[in-house]
């Protein structure tokens, strides 16, 4: 039932995979991990989605930062995400850099892919990670569960394998891209395309564009938090010195939290990858994909849905998640939602929150 184990835990090779472009990726590589136990009957299987800069590592220990993993809290022995009861996958998304195939993979000409690779979407994503189900011999899926783009990547799940699944969780996510948020995304790419080490994407014989991809990281990652947490944890306190500096060092703790943010993701990420995942990301729109009508993207459906937003999420607003709830009641689909008080923004979805945590284990349960 697996495939083989690596730096990158264990990699399925899954043959072709066809893409919205309309080319065909010849060889697909996703790599994985798995908490619990497979029943018999196969049904008890929960798939995680991934954010944009997350992995396959959710409850465990990553290999390159040694950090422990981005959703231990969720997930685990008697936690929300209960595997003394659940089988839970959580994959490396397509065009990503932690084993699935991506552009750091070998192309068939032995080199990397690099900027050749195919330009993806998130229902190509999620087609991957369908062949990854189809490869463990599971027909169904108890439940689809992410937050971010990996929320986008369950309601994809459902417009694309309705069939295939009993429940989704989306949280702090939205059914496409904002302009704003398309707008912060190029920031991010400008960025990178700018170092001049980026080369055209052609780096991996030399140095990494690792000023232009930190400038990218700090950018992005000023839109997970929220003015008041940022007000509340930094302030305007300098940054280990009693006066300013009248330069341009780090006078400020939120410049150097920054700074630190940026440094530490150059290390696990890369440049290519993060192009083409944000690329993915604003491509998405589901609607668009159905004619317009977000509700016929549900169509039909049977799954069981929760909808959780957080009322300091700037970047995937309650008003988006509102958005979502209301085609699913059109649809005629089950669902229920929530809009939760945290400080924290955005990344309030990965952080310790005890309601999240009652309300996934509430709606699994």
């Amino acid at each position: 039932m697996n495939g083989d184990r690596g730096a990158a835990g264990t990699v399925a090779s899954l043959g072709e995979l066809g893409l919205d472009s309309g080319e065909t990726l010849p060889a697909l590589d996703v790599a994985y991990e798995t908490y619990g136990t497979l029943n018999e009957d196969r049904s008890n299987a929960v798939l995680i989605c991934h954010a944009l800069t997350m992995d396959q590592y959710a409850a465990s220990t990553h290999p390159v930062t040694g950090k422990p993993g981005w959703w231990l809290g969720m997930i685990g022995p008697g936690k929300p995400i209960d595997t003394n009861r659940a089988f839970v996958i959580c994959s490396n998304v397509l065009g990503s850099c932690l084993g699935t195939s991506g552009p750091t993979s070998m192309a068939p000409d032995g080199a990397p892919w690099a900027m050749r690779f195919p330009v993806i979407t998130i229902a190509d994503m999620v087609r991957a990670q369908a062949k990854l189900i189809d490869h463990l011999g599971i027909d169904r899926l108890h439940a689809v569960v992410g937050g971010s783009m990996g929320g986008m990547q369950v309601l994809n799940w459902d417009a694309l394998y309705p069939e295939r699944l009993d429940n989704a969780v989306v949280i702090a996510s939205a059914a496409r891209h904002s302009a704003q948020n398309i707008a912060f995304h190029e920031v991010g790419r400008q960025a990178i395309m700018a170092d001049p080490n980026w080369n055209g994407g052609d780096y991996h014989r030399g140095e990494a564009p690792s000023a232009g991809l930190a400038v990218a990281r700090m950018a992005a990652h000023i839109t997970y938090l929220s003015e008041a947490g940022l007000t509340e944890k930094f302030g305007r306190r300098l940054q280990d010195r009693d006066a300013k500096s009248f330069g341009f060092d780090a006078d400020f703790q939120v410049e150097s939290y920054l700074r630190h943010q940026g440094i530490a993701f150059v290390d696990r990420f890369d440049a290519n990858s993060y192009l083409y995942i944000t690329r993915a990301m604003d491509y998405f729109d589901l609607a668009e994909a159905h004619g317009g009508k977000l509700a016929a993207a549900f169509e039909g459906t049977s799954t069981r849905f929760c909808v959780v937003s957080f009322d300091t999420d700037w970047l995937y607003p309650t008003s988006e998640s509102r958005e979502i709830v209301h085609a699913l009641n059109a649809a005629g689909a089950e669902v229920s939602f929530v809009e939760l008080s945290s400080p924290f923004g955005h990344d309030a979805f990965l952080l310790e929150s005890p309601e999240l945590n009652r309300i996934v284990a509430g709606f699994l349960g």
